[in-house]
């Protein structure tokens, strides 16, 4: 679930709750658009050792 958005003009932080705690992914605020994250909005988060990537449930 998403905790919170911080949107700023090019991209953005998104706080995703999950079973081990918040983790933050940072994405185009583009896509935060497109998906139409909100707080509260159930997600998906592929991990990876890199990068945080998510997808709207």
């Amino acid at each position: 679930m998403v905790k919170e958005i911080v949107l700023e003009e090019v991209v953005s932080e998104i706080d995703v709750q999950t079973a081990s705690g918040i983790d933050t992914s940072v994405i185009t605020t583009r896509s935060v658009r497109d998906l139409e994250l909100q707080w509260g909005s159930e997600v998906i988060a592929f991990v990876k050792s890199t990068e945080v990537s998510i997808t709207k449930r």
